[in-house]
């Protein structure tokens, strides 16, 4: 059971914390945020019917984002969560129903809409979870995530404080509370008897118990870092529960979980609709081969090129790319590095019309060795939605695998070639402008939390990297669409591991030789697509041809009074709307108005 504040969080960041190895600096003011429309303000009215149904099952989440009052809450797994979170949805939806009965305005009824779908596909998904899923948690992950959820320079000192009580619940030494590790230990066990439940994967479970010392490590130097005392009792009681939940999970739940990776088709359909991806996956498969096959052939025409340009002794893009690797950026100057391409990349933007951006810097660094074990790939860290004074997100980079031990480290990400399209992936004009934009913009609260889905926020990012792709240096080019080709062997390998088309060890190698990933960040996609999260990495692939295929139809509708500024601009004022509402969006509002001009 998952709601959807908690799964953005998860989907994009593991939640960010201060002591990185190169501190980025105070964000500047933030822009100022244009008048908030009436229906806006009253469509998040609304919004608050259902995050108050939902916000005290998952609050590490909704705080995250900046709801108030819920920063000192921790998750509940209490007896019957599930039920008593689909009653609790259940009795938001009505309300929504009679609201939207009686609401004209045309983008209010829509949020609504959105956040009526939303309600019924957290009780469906709900339901199917319960019913098919023995329900085991990583508790020490969940800590550590609602932990470093606060402790960051993104959240106001004040705000930072509540950690204290936080940790203190999820231990519980506060009053009414029982330890997270316990509850989830609970749940485990009143169900284990139910043999027909899905047990967790061998694979997950042995990760999980390599990260519970790097988490309880990450927890204890981030109250050192801000300070916050008051905490030795509940940090003494963490360790002992960590090291309790280890052993019993080590014994109990281990020699029973299951050697086989794939999911029942129910359940991983049930993935694919909850991150966008609404066409048969064997479709889907189809279409990324035929994308694997046109961009390795692209990258073989262009690596010659490279290799003449940068004296590289191979014609194989294989080779070129190997040979760009070993260029190493040492780990204390990786964020000075990438900052060359950063500080690029606005004024390419700007100059070629392809998206309006922010007059501040965009933020950039490492990820800590507890975020790299929660989240072992780069990603974005949002700042919050509501009550945002100036908080930037930040593009986290990993600088290894923690899980994987003597094996744990990347090339992926560390020699100067890789920096372009990785920060204007994560950055911009990607994620950072993304969401930034609907910040700035004031786009409401059912369009960015409740409409949230990986198609929409995976197939932008995407997309934002071809936008930039002409601009970059050659051997930025390539490795732009060596990633390009990662994100098709995603969504050809992810369903077809889950149908039991294709074997670990076959798509491990895909990985290795023709996309040419580190063991590290090839073992991190494979864990990915199989327990981590799987049906969600078809999103980038998927969302990007969506993408391409509204903006094509537009380019045809408009001929020459099409305006690429202006489309790029008017997709990020629609927030997260699926696929097909943002088409529609695009078809019945910017084509229109685009058409007389």
């Amino acid at each position: 059971m998952k709601t959807l504040a908690l799964a953005i969080m998860l989907a994009l960041a593991a939640p960010a914390t201060a002591y990185a190895q190169a501190p980025a600096p105070a964000p500047a003011p933030a822009k100022a945020t244009a008048a908030t429309p009436a229906w806006v303000t009253r469509s998040n009215e609304h919004a608050q019917v259902l995050i108050d149904a939902q916000a005290k099952f998952a609050p590490e989440g909704f705080s995250f984002f900046g709801i108030p009052g819920l920063d000192t809450l921790t998750a509940d797994l209490g007896p019957d969560n599930g039920a008593r979170f689909r009653a609790a949805t259940a009795t938001a939806r009505a309300e929504l129903q009679r609201r939207l009965e009686l609401e004209r305005d045309a983008n209010v009824r829509q949020d609504l809409a959105i956040m009526i779908r939303a309600a019924d596909e957290a009780i469906a998904s709900s339901t199917l979870q319960e019913r098919m899923v023995l329900p085991f948690a990583d508790a020490p992950q969940l800590v550590f995530q609602g932990i470093n959820g606060l402790l960051s320079k993104q959240v106001p000192a004040e705000r930072q404080a509540h950690a204290r009580e936080r940790l203190a619940r999820y231990v519980g030494l506060a009053p009414g509370s029982t330890p997270v590790m316990v509850q989830a230990r609970q749940r485990y066990e009143e169900r284990a008897g139910d043999a027909s439940l899905l047990r967790p994967t061998k694979l997950e479970v042995e990760q999980a118990l390599q990260n519970v010392d790097t988490y309880a490590a990450g927890i204890r130097a981030q109250f050192a870092e801000y300070g916050i005392d008051g905490v030795d009792e509940s940090l003494a009681a963490l360790d002992a529960q960590s090291k309790a939940y280890a052993a019993w999970v080590r014994a109990d739940v281990l020699p029973k979980a299951r050697t086989e990776t794939k999911l029942p088709p129910e359940l991983y359909a049930e993935r694919l609709r909850q991150v966008g991806i609404d066409i048969d996956p064997l479709v889907l498969v189809q279409r990324a081969q035929l994308e694997f096959m046109e961009t390795r052939a692209m990258m073989q025409q262009l690596a010659t090129l490279v290799a003449k340009e940068k004296g590289i002794a191979a014609s194989d893009y294989r080779e070129v790319i190997r040979a760009l690797k070993r260029d190493v950026i040492p780990n204390d100057a990786l964020e000075r590095e990438y900052r060359v391409a950063i500080d690029a990349i606005d004024p390419i933007i700007r100059e070629h019309g392809i998206v309006d951006v922010p007059n501040r810097p965009m933020q950039m660094r490492l990820g800590t060795p507890a975020e790299s074990a929660a989240q072992p790939a780069p990603h974005f860290r949002p700042a919050p939605l509501v009550g945002n004074t100036g908080q930037q997100g930040t593009f986290v980079l990993p600088l290894g695998n923690p899980a994987l031990g003597p094996e744990a480290a990347y090339d992926d990400f560390n020699y100067p070639s890789v920096a372009w399209t990785l920060s204007a992936h994560e950055g911009r004009p990607g994620h950072e402008l993304q969401f930034t934009a609907m910040v700035e913009r004031g786009i409401s609260l059912a369009r960015t939390l409740f409409a949230f889905n990986s198609v929409n926020v995976e197939g932008w990012a995407l997309y934002a990297e071809a936008e930039m792709v002409p601009h970059e240096p050659i051997d930025g080019q390539l490795i732009a669409l060596q990633f390009r080709l990662m994100r098709a062997a995603r969504a050809m390998l992810d369903p077809m591991l889950n149908l039991g088309l294709i074997d670990r060890e076959r798509a491990n190698r895909l990985l290795l030789d023709d996309v040419v990933l580190s063991p590290a960040m090839a073992r991190q996609e494979i864990d990915r697509y199989t327990f981590n999260s799987p049906g969600q990495a078809g999103a980038y692939f998927y969302g990007y041809t969506r993408i391409l295929e509204l903006r094509m139809e537009t380019e045809l509708a408009l001929g020459k009074r099409f305006d690429r500024l202006a489309f790029n601009n008017f997709l990020l004022d629609q927030g997260l709307l699926p696929p097909d509402q943002l088409a529609d969006a695009v078809r019945t509002q910017f084509i229109p108005a685009h058409a007389g001009k």
